[in-house]
């Protein structure tokens, strides 16, 4: 209390400096109508430009939860898309008993997806990974798809109850069914290991027809990824050691180097499908 005391009569000059100045001030706004709409007009913006400051720090704090509701939204509206480009292919299919193709296509469709981070990437070693911030615990499950806005990423290799380990198509031990956009025929997408940009679309048919520039897409050729994903566009070509092949130069949609959201894929009947595909292998 004493050093409190001591303080005090120490700085007594300033705080009566303060006091006569805070008198003078009430007498000014009081007295003199000029001075009193200058000092307003002076407060008023000074709460303005607090406020906007405020304002803009409040939406880019928000920026992140934007961002993740965009995300979602995309999301949904890219599975709605493959819905009904399924439908639309089940109904061509059948033109014959039509009412037949439509009951067909009304059952679920049994994708959905798990939005999640990437907390860590690799992308100059001859077998790269991605670390994501979701496992078990969020539904995430081994030999998952994963997809980013752009286009596809690869498969979940590795699951822990918070994390997940995906390898990556810049990777030789990933070997993704793909064909081109508006074309049945179908080839393996594998990474030579010489660009992150590009990978190799092998082992297409030679009657198979394409043009550079075309859209590879997922062939839907198994229980992990949907037909129609983007995967890249066709930048080259050349045949393969068998004349009866053509090997595509592809340009990967997805940007490895700055890939930070991605969206996991659930397949409602992927186990229904394996279990089924490995009962029919037991008899080979």
């Amino acid at each position: 209390m004493r050093k409190l005391l001591d303080f005090l009569l120490e700085k007594k000059h300033w705080f009566l400096l303060i006091l006569f100045e805070v008198i003078s001030f009430t007498l000014i706004y009081r007295n003199n109508s000029y001075q009193r709409s200058v000092m307003i007009n002076s407060a008023n913006y000074a709460s303005g430009y607090v406020l906007s400051v405020a304002g803009y720090v409040q939406s880019y704090l928000n920026l992140r939860t934007i961002n993740r509701n965009l995300q979602e939204q995309n999301g949904q509206m890219e599975m709605q898309l493959l819905d009904l480009q399924e439908q639309i292919e089940v109904m061509q299919a059948d033109t014959v008993t039509f009412k037949g193709a439509v009951s067909d296509s009304a059952r679920i469709f049994p994708f959905q997806f798990v939005i999640a981070e990437v907390v860590n990437n690799s992308i100059s070693q001859l077998s790269n990974y991605i670390t994501i911030n979701k496992g078990r615990k969020d539904g995430i499950q081994l030999d998952m798809g994963v997809v980013s806005e752009q286009g596809v990423v690869g498969i979940v290799s590795n699951v822990s109850d918070h994390f997940s380990v995906i390898i990556s198509l810049l990777n030789p031990k990933s070997k993704l069914s793909c064909k081109v956009l508006g074309n049945n025929s179908f080839g393996y997408l594998t990474w030579d290991g010489r660009d992150a940009d590009y990978a190799i679309l092998e082992e297409l048919p030679r009657h198979a027809e394409f043009h550079k520039g075309d859209t590879i897409v997922t062939s839907g050729y198994s229980a992990i990824f949907p037909a129609g994903l983007i995967v890249g566009v066709v930048d080259d070509f050349y045949k393969e050691r068998d004349d009866n092949f053509y090997a595509l130069r592809v340009k990967l949609a997805t940007p490895f180097s700055s890939l930070q959201h991605v969206r996991v894929i659930q397949n409602a009947y992927r186990n229904e499908q394996i279990e089924l595909e490995k009962e029919a292998r037991k008899n080979d």
